[in-house]
Parts: C-alpha cells; sequence; structure tokens
C-alpha cells in the first residue's frame, strides 16, 4: 500500500488526462464538423476504446515523469558529491556559453534554448544545494510546477486537438506535423484568428486550479522521498506498464476499422495519431498499398493515355495549327470551394466578380481538386501529376528540375515568374519553384510603399495586385512572352484585410469576407490589366488551389474536392462556354497548351480535356487516401492494401443547375468494380514508380 501511495504523481495525472480526453470526444461528438450518426457499437468503441488508448499513450507520455522522480533525492547534495555535480553543471554551462557545441552546428535559436536549460538546471541545482533550510520548499514549488507543466500541456493538447477539429474535421494528421515546421505563420496565424489572451488566461487559470488539487493528492512522494529500493520497484513497474503500452498502442490503433470515418477519428488518439502522422511524412506506395505487377500498371495507364509505350508517360503533342505564343497568367486562389460561387447555389454575393467573368469563360463545371492541401493544388497546375503517397513533391527533397508547365513554357521562350503575396519559404515554395526555373516574387521583393496591409500570411491580394501589374509591364518591355503563376494569400484564417473594401469588415475575420475581399482583389487586378497593352493578348487561367474544408463522412467526401476553374481571353481568342465533363486538376495546363497550339514532348499525367481521346475522370486524396473517380464511382485506396468502393449518387438541389450538381451520397459497393481498382492502382502505382526512378525529370 506504502508503494502504491508513490505512484500518485502518476495516477493523478493519468486519471486528469483520461477525464479531459473523454470531455474532449463528447465535445467533438456533436461538433457541427461532425456531420454522422454514430450506431450503438460506434458509440461503445469510441468511448471504451478510446479511454483505453488514452490511458497507454498517457502512460508513454508520462516517461518523462518517471525520469523526473526517479531522480530526487537528497543523497546526491552530500559532501562531496553535490560540489561535483555542481562543478560539472557550471562547466557544461560556461562550455555551451562560449565554447563550439554541437548546437551551434546546428544554429538558429538552438544554443541558446540549450544554455537557458543548462543554466536553469545549474542554478536550481545549486539552490537546492547551498540551501538546506530551504530544499524541502524549493523542491516542493518545483514539484508543483512540473505537475502545472505537465496540466497545462494536457488542456493545451485537448484545445489544439479541438481547433483542428473545428478546421478539418479530424485528429492530428500529416497537416499538423507539416505546420510545427512553419511555426511563424502558423503562430502568427493562431494570434490572429482566435481571442488568444482570454483563451489562455482561462487555461492558465484552471491549469492552476486542478494543479493544486494535484499536487495536494501526490505531494506525499516528495514528503517522504521514496528509497533506492523502492525507486528500483517503482521503475520496474513503470517499465512493465510502458512495454505494455508500446505493445497495446498500434494494436487499439487497429481497432479504428468502423466504416464511419468519424467514428474512428473520435475513438483515436490524438497525440499517437500526430506519432504516426510524423513518422510516415513519406509513404512507400510499394509497402503499403495494394500493387499490380508493373508492367500491368502501366498497361492500365496505357488505357487512358494511348500514345504512351514502356514504362513511362513521354509522348508527342502535336498540333495541327500553328502555335500561338500569348502570355498566360495562371491565378490559383487560396480555399476556394465551387460552393463559394452562385452558380453552384450560393446566395450571399461573395462572388460578383467571378460570377460575371465566368460567363465570358472557357468554363469547367465539373472539375476536382487532387488534394486539400496548397501545395497539392500547386503540384497539380505545376507538374499535372497525380498526387501520390506521403508527402507532396513540393515538400520533398527531390523537388527540382522536374517536368513541369514552367519548363514547357521556357522551351517556348517565355519568361517564367512564381508570385506569392507572402514569404515563399512557407510550405518549401521558394525552393521548388525556384529549385524548377522559376523566378520569385514574393513579399520579400515589396517595397515599404507597397504594402498597405498585410498579416501573417503576407500582403492583402490588392497589394500583390498592384506588384504583378507592375512585374507585368515590366516583362512585357522585354518583347518576350510571360508566364506568371499568383498564388492568392487572402482567402484563408484569419481572413483579414483591409477595411471599407467590401460590405463586410476587414475586422470581422469572416471566411465570407475573405471569399468576398479575394473576389474584390481580382477585379481590382482586371480592371488595372485592361489599361495595359498586353492584356489581349493574354490567356488569364483562374482556379481555386483547393476546397475551404476537406471534413466529411468518409476518407473523401467528393464534395469537399469540387473547385471552380475557368480560362478567359479578352481578345476571344477562347470561346466563352462551358465544359461540362468529369476532369481533374492537373489536366487545366495541358488544357491551355492545346489552346495555344504547343508541339512538345510531354511527360504529364494531366491531358488535354478537349482532345478526343480524353476518357473523363478525376483523381482525389489525402496523405494516404489515393482516389479516382470514373463512371459515377469512386475508388478509394489506403495504406494495409486497403481498397473501399462508393457509387455516387446524385443528391440534387432544385435551385441549381444540373450543370453545377456538386453533391452526391457515397454508398459503398456490394460488389467490387475490379477494373476501377486496376485503373486507381495504375495511376497512382506508376506515379509512385516514375518519382522513385526519377524518370520524372526535365528532358
Amino acid at each position: 500500500m506504502q508503494l502504491l501511495k508513490k505512484f500518485s504523481p502518476f495516477y493523478n495525472l493519468t486519471l486528469f488526462y483520461i477525464s479531459v480526453s473523454l470531455i474532449l470526444r463528447v465535445v467533438l461528438l456533436f461538433h457541427p464538423i461532425t456531420q454522422s450518426t454514430f450506431v450503438f457499437t460506434d458509440t461503445i468503441k469510441i468511448f471504451l476504446y478510446g479511454i483505453i488508448s488514452d490511458f497507454f499513450v498517457f502512460t508513454v507520455i508520462s516517461g518523462l515523469l518517471w525520469i523526473y522522480l526517479i531522480f530526487i533525492s537528497n543523497s546526491k547534495y552530500y559532501k562531496p558529491t553535490g560540489y561535483i555535480i555542481f562543478g560539472l553543471f557550471v562547466a557544461l554551462f560556461l562550455y555551451v556559453a562560449f565554447g563550439n557545441t554541437i548546437l551551434n552546428e546546428y544554429g538558429g535559436a538552438l544554443p541558446k534554448i540549450g544554455m537557458i536549460f543548462i543554466g536553469l538546471k545549474t542554478l536550481l541545482f545549486g539552490l537546492l544545494l547551498f540551501l538546506p533550510k530551504y530544499r524541502s520548499k524549493i523542491r516542493f514549488w518545483l514539484f508543483s510546477f512540473v505537475m502545472f507543466l505537465f496540466v497545462v500541456l494536457i488542456l493545451q493538447n485537448a484545445i489544439s486537438e479541438y481547433f483542428f477539429w473545428n478546421e478539418f474535421g479530424v485528429k492530428y494528421n500529416f497537416i499538423a506535423v507539416n505546420y510545427l515546421v512553419y511555426t511563424n505563420e502558423v503562430i502568427g496565424n493562431i494570434m490572429q484568428s482566435y481571442p488568444v489572451i482570454p483563451l489562455f488566461t482561462g487555461l492558465f487559470i484552471i491549469a492552476g486550479i486542478v494543479t493544486y488539487f494535484i499536487t495536494k493528492r501526490s505531494k506525499n512522494y516528495i514528503e517522504s522521498i521514496p528509497s533506492f529500493t523502492d525507486k528500483i520497484k517503482i521503475s520496474g513497474i513503470y517499465l512493465t506498464l510502458l512495454g505494455l503500452s508500446l505493445s497495446a498502442i498500434p494494436f487499439m490503433a487497429d481497432k479504428e476499422n468502423s466504416q464511419n470515418i468519424f467514428a474512428n477519428e473520435l475513438q483515436s488518439n490524438g497525440v499517437y495519431k500526430f506519432y504516426l502522422a510524423f513518422i510516415h511524412s513519406e509513404l512507400d506506395y510499394f509497402k503499403f498499398y495494394k500493387t499490380i505487377p508493373n508492367n500491368e500498371a502501366y498497361a492500365q495507364l496505357k488505357e487512358q493515355l494511348t500514345t504512351i509505350s514502356g514504362e513511362n508517360t513521354l509522348r508527342q503533342i502535336k498540333s495541327t495549327a500553328a502555335e500561338n505564343h500569348k502570355n498566360v497568367v495562371l491565378i490559383t486562389i487560396e480555399s476556394y470551394s465551387a460552393d463559394f460561387m452562385k452558380m453552384y447555389g450560393n446566395d450571399k454575393n461573395i462572388t460578383p466578380f467571378l460570377d460575371s467573368l465566368a460567363t465570358k469563360s472557357l468554363l469547367f463545371t465539373n472539375l476536382y481538386a487532387v488534394g486539400n492541401r496548397t501545395v497539392r493544388g500547386l503540384e497539380a497546375v505545376t507538374l499535372c501529376f497525380p498526387p501520390t503517397a506521403g508527402e507532396s513533391v513540393v515538400k520533398r527533397q527531390d523537388n527540382k528540375n522536374k517536368f513541369s508547365t514552367g519548363s514547357i513554357f521556357k522551351q517556348k521562350g517565355y519568361n517564367v515568374k512564381f508570385l506569392y503575396g507572402g514569404d515563399a519559404f512557407f510550405d518549401n515554395m521558394e525552393d521548388f519553384f525556384s529549385g524548377n526555373g522559376y523566378d520569385i516574387v514574393d513579399k520579400k521583393a515589396f517595397t515599404t510603399e507597397e504594402i498597405t496591409f498585410d498579416n501573417v500570411w503576407g500582403v492583402c491580394d490588392e497589394d500583390m495586385a498592384n506588384k504583378a501589374i507592375k512585374v507585368m509591364n515590366s516583362e512585357a518591355k522585354t518583347g518576350k512572352p510571360f508566364f506568371n503563376h499568383w498564388m492568392t494569400v487572402s482567402n484563408h484564417r484569419p481572413f483579414t484585410y483591409p477595411n471599407n473594401k467590401i460590405d463586410i469588415p476587414g475586422d470581422a475575420k469572416s471566411r465570407d469576407g475573405g471569399v468576398k475581399y479575394t473576389d474584390y482583389a481580382l477585379n481590382k487586378f482586371f480592371k488595372m490589366a485592361q489599361k495595359q497593352p498586353w492584356y489581349k493578348n493574354t490567356i488569364f487561367v483562374i482556379l481555386a488551389d483547393h476546397c475551404a474544408s476537406s471534413a466529411g463522412k468518409t476518407e473523401l467526401p467528393v464534395d469537399k474536392y469540387r473547385i471552380p476553374a475557368m480560362i478567359y481571353s479578352p481578345g476571344g481568342f477562347v470561346e466563352a462556354k462551358k465544359y461540362t465533363n468529369l476532369m481533374s486538376q492537373i489536366d487545366i495546363m495541358p488544357t491551355v497548351f492545346g489552346l495555344l497550339n504547343f508541339n512538345y514532348q510531354s511527360k504529364f499525367y494531366g491531358q488535354d480535356v478537349l482532345k478526343s481521346d480524353y476518357k473523363p475522370r478525376a483523381l482525389i486524396a489525402t496523405y494516404q487516401d489515393l482516389g479516382l473517380i470514373k463512371d459515377n464511382v469512386l475508388t478509394v485506396i489506403s495504406p494495409k492494401q486497403l481498397v473501399k468502393q462508393f457509387q455516387l449518387t446524385l443528391k440534387p438541389d432544385p435551385k441549381v443547375a444540373a450543370d453545377f450538381q456538386i453533391y452526391y451520397e457515397q454508398v459503398p459497393l456490394t460488389k467490387e468494380r475490379t477494373d476501377l481498382v486496376n485503373q486507381t492502382i495504375g495511376y497512382y502505382q506508376t506515379a509512385s514508380d516514375i518519382l522513385k526512378k526519377k524518370k520524372y525529370q526535365k528532358q
């Protein structure tokens, strides 16, 4: 019984962690984004398996607590041991402060962090060593601080999981891992999007109250420090539980096997999901996914790309008409769902300019984004390549000298630029675009006078529009055609923009406001462009990078991938009409090349959809679920060689025209469409093979 009392810090914190996780699950279960109903067995699994998973996960996390507690003793302060240890601490601090350590090799803030950490350890050890009368009090406050730190982290994690769910409708995933790399933008986004001061004030007040009770129930550990023998026993019990937890956690994760994706997410432990996303940032297709022999995979692909031969996508694109080297401006709009536009049923009038422009454009009414991240959209329109498992090519080390949209334009004598209102370092865009021959114009290229408004993501879209006009005017003077790819930023949380521009205040932090302001900025850009001599000799390609939300009842909810896209030519070069066939984001630029009658050798998976040999299909994916839409069936292949298929049955909205319907019921197929499974594998297996063997380099 006495030994069990020594476990009070562990079981009090564990009980608190499980309680917070339980409350979080209830909150997320009734969150508006959780668009699902749950059968009884799902509900039982969510809470029963969820609690068990929480216990095992926290057992692993509490390893840090075990290390802290196991080293609490009085004997280490006895002479001469205490003085020797203190001397070593001082020497280590001086070495880190003035020497050339491994921390200096990594650079950044790491040397300073290391110096602060070792300095605090040295100071605290010195206080405990030289002030024996106050040792108990100092130890109590240090113990209380450690308890407080655990409580704050538990509460902070719960708050973070809530806001992540609020944004994406899932527990932590690959996106959360990515965000850790870009702490400046992400922390800035949080600071500008949420009431941080009241939130953290409440957090610290609650944490303080909880810490008081936990410390009160756990202080017996430091009031009667366990003997060396007791610490051996405590360590034995903890290490046994740790070993059990390391085996049990993945076992419990395998129990997340409901047909209801929300049930699986609610059942899961967010911390473990984050760990899985971290270690699986790149997924080896051939290890995790269902495969077929490589020659069969390429044979499947050849049914779509009929002129390829062998295990590659190389083919000759020939036109019967003369090439036309018009300027091309590609505008990818941040987080722009199809249902923001009037034609798709939106009645808020938040896209008046693009609604109008769409009637004068070649409008693609049935186009799907390949993914739910900006880097996926940029990959799709730049490489015209399927969204392979794991990280986007944009974020990978092997992301340079690829066969790209830019490389084709460069072959044709164009100036090629990427324009972005933020810091292109974010999401590795600078490395990717510069490594593929693009000149970059980002926030660093702006003078102070050119910036009228900015937030954590960069300058407002109006400022970028003004800059774009200057850049294009300069390019036009060279006598060479130009291709400029502009990525907007304003339609992104925190949705702040200049006031008095539209009828929604810029500080309202409204999604509708972000959409409408971007529409306003694009209208301003076109008004300025109309006055320029290069305007009528330019094709404008406008589409979204991805939808505003990706949460849904299934792994790949198709309505969350539908985006607007149009090609506008003020000189009448491109006929204004609707193209209603199913297509993918990767098809946009090959279609533009077709309109320009370009002759070139292509490696693109994307196709000119206006050609007679195009067979309608669309590719959509997350970082691990890879899908193909064809014949009103969605086929999804996932890690562990899993395959799912859904019949897509239209849920018509009587207020929306037939060409703009976007909502489908996704009902699991009772009989597998093996042909579509093989076609899906053909796309993603060959794409992974081509990247792995470096066969997608520019010629």
